[in-house]
């Protein structure tokens, strides 16, 4: 939020608090230690195929403006083991980013997660992580993916505020939970537990999620909630025990903004010495001690406290002994979403494969739009989690909600939402953490772009306090010479540097050549100060399964992807031609390969069936990964890689660990990973083959390995480093190309992509795209922010 309206309480037994006290400094933690930030990615499609690729655009926020703390964006892709399969380091501009997953064959049909964080982020519980499942199929897997359509739920009744006290009357939430599709309907009824054939309250549900009701209980009463849902499966559940003593808080709102009632039963001197704390991300926005001797007390908190925008209010009551009595969350102005709209000049042509375009009008203050025009497939139950869910809901609670988007539609029932945010609690922090005076434990702190620690060594030994000169190049960039000094343990550090494509790092002692002698051996190796942390907790349920059987029927919403895996396929097969003189160089090539593995490998490490890298021919691109383990990922069937806490990726092939050896010795991940890849000759993948079964094993240079063209160059201290990732550029089809007239079934999904759509040469921002041959129904979603972080929000179906 911007600056935040602070209100102080001022009426009939109200004053303001005491400075200082307590509270005071619990507040004044609060708001100087927990600026958290949370993530939304923004995906193309909910489903995909092999050869897809996963095109994203990643917004990161701190409370409901666009984050500053951090500009670099860890997103990882998770097989249902938690196998890491891919990850990308994405640079974040005023809180916004893009990038892509290429899904390449050897993925298995699977249930995998997209997970998405920063390093800041991971000061505070990884619970509130971007977490999302994705479905990912491949018609060449031996075993099926299937939706469990036969989904238990749980359900579970909230008194709000938290508390259940003798003879207040008393509103409840009941939430049901589940892993997939809720049912649509579902009812239910209280009753006394001695009584259980008298109903003292009925309900039905508001939406999937939620239903409420009304009750005074009494004093050493039990009662139980009996729900039951549209298939006749029912379900019993306690309510909370019934408190003899204590406070209930009862929230309501008009057009003056919230309207609030304590009422209390046995208390000593009544509500006297009470206090009421308001804050809105993290950051207090009103604030009142009660000074009456009375059970109740009401007044009204202006919608001012959120500047008149859209925000969760989170209201604690402290009692006498700054002990929390009651909590309960509030939507302040939930219909007054304050968005702007693009204007746009949409006029479709619904004939297949026509050309469409529409121009988003300049308006001066938004520069550049994310655009995504998909095929809307209206069978499909909704269960949408969009931008606008994520900033104001989902962004900051952890629990499954389904379809959280309804909640920020046009149709939305306010009543709904707020039973919602009865059975919440805000987990951002704890009070009696607070009240301690005790502060999160900052492991990482944010750093500007990306930065790496180098340690150098001379024949393999430390060289403390020593200049070096390094020489920084990319393809685009010119020569940049950096000098540095190795501090008194043996590094140097690159600190803020941003680039995005390889990074040439050529390095030399700082004397003259004449003073080298053949002695020196000079050898850096960087580790990235930016880099993956270890996801710890299990990964989310899901109602997705395997089954060993080729033949189970396929999920009918993916048949179009696979229609499209063989479209592509064809313009593929169509488009190659294979020129004699390649097939030489191949057949050289693997010759060469074929002389590498005779030369370094023993007997024991033989097989037919092996996977081989050679890294002196060929695979230059290794140079640009950290480590030789990070650039394997997804280049052999079957081989996966986790991380332990230590960051280094521990292979594993076809669900199993497999063995590091290094020149045919066993080694750990640690070793392979500080290993410099321009010393490594040949990888070896082996599955279960040989005398050595699961194995990975890596071979070094000798000293007359060197590829023809470098032969004659002059040899120089250089290694490559990886920055940020680049996305791919979504590509149009080639419409009047002989290969795509040969499809007769065109099923694309997504028709356009462009995270970052601008004016091109003083023209209005325009997409165009090519509608498939069924593409009747499109939605079409454009996101931008102006200068004042105002969100700019479309997402129609047009037809």
């Amino acid at each position: 939020m911007k600056k935040i309206f602070l209100f102080f309480l001022y009426v009939v037994g109200m004053s303001q608090l005491n400075a200082q006290d307590k509270i005071d400094k619990a507040i004044q933690n609060l708001e100087q230690n927990y600026p958290q930030e949370k993530v939304y990615l923004l995906l193309d499609k909910d489903k995909y195929v092999v050869g897809d690729h996963i095109y994203f655009k990643s917004f990161v926020f701190n409370g409901y403006n666009r984050s500053t703390i951090s500009n670099t964006l860890l997103v990882e892709l998770y097989d249902h083991n938690k196998n890491m399969v891919d990850k990308k380091t994405v640079f974040l501009k005023d809180g916004e980013g893009d990038g892509t997953f290429v899904l390449n064959d050897f993925l298995n049909e699977d249930i995998y997660f997209i997970r998405a964080y920063t390093t800041w982020m991971a000061n505070f519980p990884e619970e509130f992580n971007f977490m999302k499942q994705v479905p990912i199929y491949n018609p060449n897997s031996e075993s099926r993916l299937v939706l469990d359509k036969n989904i238990k739920w749980t359900a579970n009744a909230f008194p709000e505020s938290g508390t259940f006290i003798d003879n207040i009357p008393t509103k409840f939430a009941v939430r049901l939970y589940s892993q997939g599709i809720p049912p649509t309907a579902w009812s239910g009824y209280v009753i006394d537990a001695e009584k259980p054939n008298e109903k003292l309250a009925a309900f039905k549900n508001l939406d999937e999620n939620v239903a409420t009701f009304n009750i005074t209980p009494k004093a050493g009463k039990t009662y139980k909630a009996i729900i039951e849902d549209n298939k006749g499966v029912k379900q019993t559940i306690n309510l909370p025990a019934v408190s003899s003593s204590g406070i209930n808080l009862q929230l309501t709102s008009d057009a003056k903004g919230i309207n609030y009632k304590l009422a209390g039963t046995g208390l000593a001197q009544g509500l006297q010495g009470y206090s009421i704390i308001g804050t809105i991300n993290n950051q207090l926005v009103y604030r009142a001690n009660i000074k009456t001797t009375s059970n109740e007390a009401s007044s009204n908190i202006p919608n001012k406290v959120s500047n008149d925008e859209t925000a969760v209010l989170n209201i604690t009551i402290f009692d006498e002994k700054q002990n929390v009595a009651a909590q309960r969350l509030f939507f302040v102005n939930p219909k007054k979403l304050n968005l702007d709209e693009p204007t746009l000049a949409l006029s479709m042509n619904n004939e297949a494969r026509a050309f469409n375009s529409f121009d988003i009008e300049p308006d001066g203050e938004h520069s550049s739009y994310t655009v995504l025009v998909k095929e809307n497939n209206p069978s499909e139950i909704k269960n949408e989690n969009t931008l606008l869910s994520a900033k104001w809901l989902t962004g900051d609670f952890t629990s499954s909600i389904f379809d959280p988007s309804q909640y920020f539609e046009k149709t939305s029932n306010p009543d709904a939402l707020d039973a919602l945010l009865i059975s919440e609690k805000w987990k951002r922090y704890d009070w009696e953490f607070l009240l301690a005076g005790k502060t999160p434990e900052f492991n990482y702190k944010p750093q500007k772009n990306l930065s790496f620690k180098g340690k150098v060594t001379n024949n393999g030994r430390f060289i403390p306090n020593k200049s070096i000169n390094l020489l920084l190049k990319t393809e685009k960039s010119e020569n940049n010479f950096v000098p540095v000094v190795t501090d008194d343990n043996g590094f140097i550090y690159l600190d803020n540097i941003y680039f995005d494509e390889p990074l040439t790092v050529s390095y030399y002692f700082n004397k003259d050549k004449k003073q080298t002698t053949d002695s020196d051996n000079l050898n850096i190796s960087f580790q990235a100060l930016v880099t993956s942390i270890p996801y710890k907790s299990a990964l989310p349920a899901t109602n997705y399964r395997l089954v060993n059987d080729k033949n189970v029927s396929q999920d009918p919403g993916i048949a179009k992807g696979l229609q499209n895996r063989k479209n592509n396929k064809g313009i593929d097969d169509f488009n190659k031609e294979t020129l004699i003189e390649e097939v030489k160089v191949t057949a050289k090539k693997v010759d060469k390969k074929a002389e590498l593995d005779k030369e370094l490998s023993s007997g024991r490490f033989s097989s037919m069936n092996a996977t081989i890298f050679d890294m002196v021919n060929e695979n230059k691109d290794a140079q640009s990964s950290q480590n030789i383990l990070q650039w394997l990922q997804g280049r052999a069937a079957g081989l996966t890689f986790t991380m332990d806490n230590s960051g280094n990726y521990i292979p594993s092939i076809r669900g199993s660990q497999a063995s590091l050896f290094l020149d045919e010795m066993p080694v750990d991940a640690s070793m392979i990973s500080s290993l410099p890849i321009s010393t490594i000759a040949m990888v070896k993948v082996l599955k279960n083959d040989g005398l050595v079964g699961n194995a990975v094993a890596i071979y070094t240079r000798r000293g007359n390995m060197v590829a023809e063209e470098d032969k004659n160059k002059e040899k120089v201290n250089k290694l490559v480093l990886k920055g940020y990732d680049r996305s791919t550029e979504f590509e149009l089809p080639d419409i009047t190309g002989e290969a795509y007239k040969k499809i007769t079934n065109d099923t694309r999904e997504t028709l356009y992509w462009n995270p970052s759509l601008s004016e091109d040469g003083g023209l209005a921002p325009r997409a165009k795209f090519f509608n498939n041959d069924n593409a009747k129904n499109r939605q079409i979603i454009i996101i931008s922010f102006d200068k004042n972080d105002k969100l700019l929000y479309y997402s129609e179906i047009v037809k």
